[in-house]
């Protein structure tokens, strides 16, 4: 997997994932944890999980 790092992580929970976006599928692991695995979502569910998350009042916001 050659992903990109996020470009925004919370500094105090030193969360952040790595994303990997090909025609399609999206691939997300933890960049902390590489050998632990990966999340793979098609481009539409993952299209939309970014809305949902980017919505006002949502868990994301």
């Amino acid at each position: 997997m050659s992903p990109e790092a996020a470009s925004h992580s919370s500094g105090a929970s030193n969360a952040c994932i790595e994303v990997r976006v090909t025609d399609m599928r999206v691939d997300v692991r933890d960049s902390k944890n590489r050998t632990a695995g990966k999340l793979t979502f098609d481009r539409a569910a993952w299209v939309a999980f970014l809305a949902e998350m980017r919505a006002p009042g949502s868990a994301g916001r």
